[in-house]
């Protein structure tokens, strides 16, 4: 169902009642009233996820990615509310990383929702650390110093759909690599690195402008200080994702470094591999291999205490946000609406002819994640 639609539920930030006019895939109107029931659902706009590599058993880092793939992972993810997302291309050798590149293109032409949801691409690595624990699960062998000529034809495999890369500023002509990407406009972020204070603020000198992850990527054990996560807390030109799923950052960390950081620096990220959302057991995967998914969502690689990527949905994060974090409601929505939408063609705003892509829900302090009553992308109500 589409066309000239009103939706009526609570605004996360005032608790106020907030309603929403559709025309079409655009908002129409906006308006607040003065008094809300609480017996109402949330209404926010659909989440914005600068990181998904998959989800609901669909991997943009498939051994034979498809369009067909990438399309059904739009799918997936519009249906737990996340209805702008980025997928994550993973370290991998040139030949696979340019084969999901083109899925995702090939996604996008064949599909106007798909169009619609994904705005560019993300690559993570493959120009990263090769030392135990800041790579995580990415392939050791694989890891590789950048190079402007192979992102060239990366960039040409994606007709210039790249449009953030994660990288460790410890390769050397990593400033001129990332000097080369900013100027075209790229985004470089750094993660997954084991690279030192001045490295990091080198990277920011030379136009990175983004944490990957932060806090996760690293090390079981760093020194007290100097090291490159208190250097990219401390840099107020780093924007940084987090991943509020309760494995990768304990509460109390994630509460300090969201205070360090400043909420308006901050976004949330789900980080979720194609095993988000199925059931736990042991499985094989592209990110990470052999790995093991408990059924409180915790995945790692088999054997190991390695986190092998995520398998929470963003709307699991803005609950694990105010749970762990303390954050209210309001703040939490914000770090996975706007504050993403920034990067991303200015999504996650209710105004008038921002795209009509809403989420209403509930949540009450406590829960684990956002009890989705409806979601509605381009102004199309999901079934």
């Amino acid at each position: 169902m589409s066309g000239d639609l009103t939706f009526v539920g609570r605004d996360p930030g005032t608790g106020r009642l907030l309603e929403v006019r559709t025309d079409g895939a655009v908002i129409a109107d906006v308006r607040h009233v003065e008094s809300a029931d609480a017996r109402q659902p949330w209404l926010s706009p659909g989440f914005v996820d600068l990181q998904v590599n998959g989800f609901g058993g669909y991997d943009a880092n498939a051994t034979a990615a498809s369009a067909d793939e990438v399309v059904a992972l739009a799918r997936a993810l519009a249906r737990v509310g996340t209805t702008t997302f980025v997928p994550t291309v993973i370290t991998a050798s040139e030949e696979s990383m340019t084969r999901s590149l083109r899925a995702v293109v090939e996604a996008r032409k064949s599909d106007s929702v798909t169009w619609h949801a994904i705005p560019f691409i993300h690559l993570e690595g493959p120009h990263i650390s090769p030392e135990e624990g800041p790579r995580g699960a990415h392939p050791v062998e694989e890891i590789r110093p950048p190079d402007v000529e192979e992102f060239a034809r990366w960039q040409k495999a994606a007709e210039g759909l790249v449009g953030i890369v994660t990288l460790s500023p410890h390769h050397p002509g990593s400033a001129e690599y990332i000097a080369s990407l900013t100027a075209a406009g790229v985004r470089v972020a750094i993660g997954h690195t084991h690279a030192t204070d001045e490295q990091v603020h080198a990277a920011a000198d030379a136009g990175a402008c983004l944490s990957t992850h932060l806090g996760n990527g690293a090390h079981w054990t760093i020194p007290r200080h100097p090291n490159y996560i208190w250097a990219q807390l401390a840099d107020d030109r780093l924007k940084a994702g987090f991943i509020a799923d309760g494995h990768h950052l304990p509460g109390d960390t994630l509460k300090s470094m969201l205070r360090a950081k400043g909420l308006d620096q901050s976004f949330l990220v789900s980080d979720s591999a194609a095993l988000a959302g199925m059931p736990p057991g042991e499985y094989v995967t592209p990110v990470g291999g052999s790995v093991h998914l408990e059924a409180d969502g915790r995945l790692t690689v088999a054997g190991s205490s390695y986190l092998a990527g995520a398998a929470r949905s963003l709307a699991e994060g803005v609950a694990g946000a105010c749970r762990l974090a303390g954050l209210a409601l309001g703040d939490a929505v914000r770090l996975a609406t706007i504050n993403p939408g920034r990067l991303a063609q200015g999504r996650g705003r209710l105004v008038r002819g921002a795209p009509a892509d809403l989420l209403l829900f509930d949540h009450a302090p406590g829960d684990t994640t956002l009890c989705i009553r409806q979601v509605v992308q381009q102004g199309l109500v999901l079934g």
